[in-house]
C-alpha cells in the first residue's frame, strides 16, 4: 500500500511539474503575441558565418534559434568552410538571390565583404553584423564584444600576470576588424599603462592552429625572454600553448592569454597552460540578431524605403554583447552543459 501510494505522489508530481511548464510556455507565448512579436513560419532567417562548423558558432546559433522559436520564424545558418572572403562572398551571393527575410553576417574581411552587403541592403534585404564587423557597410547594427575594450581588459590581465614588466607579443588575425580592434586596445594600454612593459611584435596566426604555433616558435626564438603572449583568437591560443610546451616546457613562466570558450581552449585553461582567455556573449549575438531582423524585416515589408525616408530606425547601431575574463579559478562555469 506503502509503494503504491509513493507512485500516486511520483504521477502527481510529474504532471504538476508539466502543467508549470506549459503555462510559463504559454505566457511566454502570449507575451510575444501581446507584443506583436510573433512572425509567419514562412519568413526564412539566414546566419552567414566562416570556419563554418567551428565550436565556437555553437552557441551564437543556439541563440538565433532560441528567438526563432520564440517568434515563430525558420531560420538557416550557411557560411564559408574555411577563413576565406571570397569563399563568404559567394555564399552571401547565392542567399540574397533566395531573397530572405533577413541576414546576419559575421564577416570574415570587413573591407571584401562591404560591397556584397551593401548589395544584400539595396535590394530590401535587412542585414545586421555580429561578431565581426564591416563598419564602412550599410549594414543596419552591429552586435558583438566591445572588441577595442576586450583588448584593454587582456592587456590588464596581462600586467596583472606579468607583475606588471617585460616583454609581450600579439598573435593576431590582421585582416579581421574585430581581431584589429582586440590588438589595439591590447597596444595602446600596455604603452600608456604600464611602462615597465613592451610590445615588441605583432604576428598574423591566419585564424590557424598551425601558424599560430609557428608564429610563436619564431617569437620564443626572437625573444627568449617574453614574458607573455596575447592570442586574439582561441585557435591562435592552442596553437601558442603547443608552441611554449614544445621550446620551453610546462613550468616555463610565460603567460598566455586567449580568447573564447571553446572546450579545447578551456581545457588548457584548467591544465594552466592558458592563464586567461576572454568569454564573449555568443548566445546574445544570436538571440539579438534575430529580434532585430525581425523589427527591420516588418517595417520594410511596410514600406521598402522607410528608412531612406529618414523613418527613425528600431534598432541600435551597435550592441555590446560582454566579455568576461576566465581563469582556472571560474573556468568550470564557463564549459557547455
Amino acid at each position: 500500500m506503502k509503494k503504491l501510494w509513493l507512485v500516486y505522489v511520483l504521477l502527481i508530481g510529474i504532471f504538476l511539474v508539466y502543467v508549470l511548464n506549459y503555462k510559463l510556455h504559454s505566457s511566454n507565448t502570449d507575451t510575444w503575441e501581446a507584443a506583436g512579436l510573433r512572425g509567419s513560419i514562412e519568413d526564412k532567417y539566414v546566419m552567414v558565418t566562416f570556419q563554418l562548423g567551428i565550436d565556437y558558432w555553437k552557441s551564437v546559433l543556439k541563440g538565433f534559434e532560441d528567438a526563432a522559436e520564440e517568434l515563430n520564424v525558420s531560420v538557416e545558418y550557411h557560411g564559408s568552410t574555411r577563413h576565406d572572403a571570397a569563399e563568404q562572398m559567394t555564399v552571401l551571393e547565392q542567399i540574397i538571390a533566395k531573397k530572405p527575410a533577413g541576414i546576419a553576417v559575421s564577416a570574415v574581411n570587413s573591407k571584401l565583404l562591404t560591397e556584397t552587403i551593401n548589395k544584400a541592403v539595396d535590394s530590401g534585404i535587412p542585414v545586421v553584423l555580429f561578431d565581426s564587423g564591416a563598419p564602412d557597410s550599410k549594414a543596419y547594427s552591429f552586435l558583438g564584444t566591445d572588441n577595442y575594450k576586450a583588448g584593454v581588459e587582456a592587456a590588464r590581465k596581462m600586467a596583472e600576470l606579468t607583475g606588471g614588466k617585460g616583454d609581450v607579443a600579439i598573435i593576431t588575425t590582421p585582416e579581421q576588424h574585430n581581431h584589429q580592434e582586440r590588438t589595439d586596445g591590447f597596444t595602446t594600454t600596455i604603452r600608456s599603462e604600464f611602462p615597465e612593459m613592451k610590445l615588441v611584435a605583432v604576428k598574423d596566426g591566419r585564424g590557424d592552429q598551425v601558424a599560430s604555433r609557428d608564429a610563436a616558435e619564431k617569437l620564443l626564438s626572437a625573444y627568449p625572454q617574453l614574458a607573455g603572449i596575447f592570442a586574439t583568437e582561441s585557435k591562435g591560443g592552442i596553437g601558442v600553448a603547443e608552441a611554449v610546451e614544445r621550446k620551453l616546457g610546462h613550468a616555463s613562466g610565460l603567460k598566455i592569454i586567449s580568447f573564447d570558450t571553446d572546450k579545447g581552449t578551456l581545457d588548457l585553461v584548467k591544465e594552466g597552460k592558458i592563464d586567461a582567455t576572454m568569454a564573449q556573449g555568443t548566445w546574445n549575438m544570436g538571440y539579438w540578431s534575430l529580434l532585430e531582423l525581425f523589427e527591420l524585416h516588418r517595417d520594410l515589408q511596410e514600406d521598402r524605403d522607410a528608412y531612406a525616408n529618414n523613418k527613425p530606425l528600431p534598432v541600435p547601431d551597435k550592441v555590446d554583447t560582454g566579455i568576461d575574463i576566465v581563469t582556472r579559478a571560474n573556468v568550470d562555469n564557463y564549459y557547455a552543459r
